[in-house]
């Protein structure tokens, strides 16, 4: 006996939990009577009634005739997740006994009670008692209910067209674009003041020509402010090695560029509107930050990767490109963000090379909310992310409690897959045992930790007993 029992225990020690609910139901502690039966079951399959005794033996409440069919005598077709990938043996004629016959009929069970219970609630202990008295049918309903509608997604056909910005042109919808050049043809521009200002500076001690970059770059322009004068040479900078003469020359070199300014920001204005109208339907948010105009390029070229991907086409997404959107101030864009974080079903973060309050307070707020995040950076920001332990690796849902994390890669293939695995309720997981009792629960294709449930005993008390207490507040 002693032999099967550690062939027991060593089979389920992934799913041994101290945490007394049915993750410690077989345990070094659990009675001798169960392993006895568990180790029959090759010739005397397991019925509901018998599994549930088994559970009595070990303190455990009993399961419902749905809930025993749900997780061991179907394989459900309509779950968020794709069934068929855990990596646990599966065999097809265990549908047809009507009862758990071995024990890798049971653990294939268990596993994807623990899977459900580590995404859906934070804690499998808490998913057993939620779910353990439902009926089949209202299983089949809950989880069915989880997943994206793709049927619908691709029946629903294109939205409106974007109005069209030149890829070279699109930083001239930036906010530092904006400050430089003025909202409309009738404001007076700060770049056109400083550019006049430096020139004729310039001329009281050479009469040659000169290069603009060099005139936005002198040591007064703007006075004293060399935040503002790194805004005027980003804003300027299709012409910056252009030279020039003449007032009149510097102010034609000008008003080229303000001209497609005030181009690219009424298509920018305009596209906000368009995406607001769809705000409803919007499926993935892309948060990033944009310090340079190559910034503005990478971010184009990187958002017509993804999205016009074959692997997407038929899904017809709805995506908001951050280089296509302009707004009429900070605190407009600050709304119209929030709302479309808020509204996406899924965010993916664009690393760039510097860090950015903006794209991490984005990506937060959708962690928060409980949507799936994918975090795209180069190999060395991946590193860093894991080594240094970023905070947007795990945060709270705030509705349920349950710990969230980030996937993360540094492939765009992983991008594109990841982003089809979710809208098709394809993803992929397994269940990791770093130390005894703690699980995590990892997306398979970046290996990326994106549920996890403590050991610490006192810690998933008194979280899970004060999380949801409003009289505690």
């Amino acid at each position: 006996m002693d032999n099967q029992r550690d062939a027991i225990l060593k089979l389920f020690s992934l799913l041994s939990l101290p945490d007394g609910g049915i993750g410690s139901w077989l345990s070094e502690a659990t009675s001798d009577d169960i392993f006895l039966r568990l180790s029959e079951l090759e010739s005397h399959p397991l019925s509901k009634v018998q599994l549930n005794q088994l559970l009595a033996f070990a303190h455990e409440a009993p399961l419902s005739r749905g809930f025993y069919r749900y997780y061991w005598l179907v394989k459900p077709r309509l779950h968020p997740y794709n069934i068929d990938s855990l990596p646990v043996r599966y065999d097809d004629s265990w549908m047809s006994t009507g009862q758990i016959a071995s024990l890798d009929h049971l653990y294939w069970g268990l596993y994807r009670l623990y899977v459900d219970g580590l995404l859906w609630f934070g804690n499998v202990r808490t998913a057993y008692r939620a779910l353990r008295t439902k009926p089949f049918e209202e299983l089949g309903r809950y989880f069915s209910d989880r997943r994206f509608d793709t049927d619908g997604m691709k029946e629903r056909g294109p939205g409106l067209d974007l109005d069209p910005i030149a890829k070279d042109d699109r930083y001239l919808i930036s906010e530092m674009a904006c400050k430089s050049y003025g909202t409309t043809p009738q404001n007076r521009s700060e770049l056109r003041g400083a550019l006049i200002n430096a020139f004729r500076a310039y001329r009281e001690t050479d009469k040659g020509r000169v290069k603009i970059r060099d005139l936005l770059e002198m040591e007064d322009v703007p006075a004293n402010d060399p935040q503002r004068q790194q805004e005027f040479i980003f804003s300027a900078d299709d012409v910056l090695e252009h030279e020039v003469a003449t007032e009149k020359e510097l102010n034609s070199r000008y008003e080229a560029v303000a001209n497609r300014f005030i181009a690219a920001r009424e298509s920018g204005l305009k596209n906000t509107y368009l995406y607001l109208s769809m705000v409803g339907e919007l499926d993935v948010y892309v948060a990033t930050s944009m310090r340079s105009r190559q910034d503005f390029r990478n971010m184009a070229d990187t958002c017509d990767n993804i999205f016009r991907s074959k692997k997407l086409t038929d899904l017809v997404l709805r995506h908001f490109d951050p280089t296509m959107s302009a707004a009429e101030g900070h605190e407009d864009k600050g709304l119209i963000e929030c709302l479309m974080v808020k509204c996406a079903k899924v965010l993916v973060y664009c690393a760039g090379s510097r860090d950015s309050y903006g794209k991490d307070a984005e990506a937060a707020m959708a962690l928060s909310l409980g949507k799936p995040v994918i975090f795209f950076c180069d190999e060395e920001s991946r590193s860093r992310f894991y080594r240094d332990v970023h905070p947007l690796s795990r945060l709270i849902e705030f509705d349920t409690g349950v710990a969230v994390g980030a996937m993360v890669t540094s492939l765009m293939s992983d991008v594109k897959e990841l982003v089809y695995r979710i809208f098709e309720n394809k993803m992929e997981y397994e269940l990791e045992h770093p130390k005894p009792g703690h699980l995590r629960l990892k997306e398979r294709l970046t290996g990326s930790v994106v549920r996890v449930q403590t050991s610490d005993r006192m810690l998933s008390e008194t979280f899970w007993n004060y999380y949801h207490n409003r009289s505690a507040e």
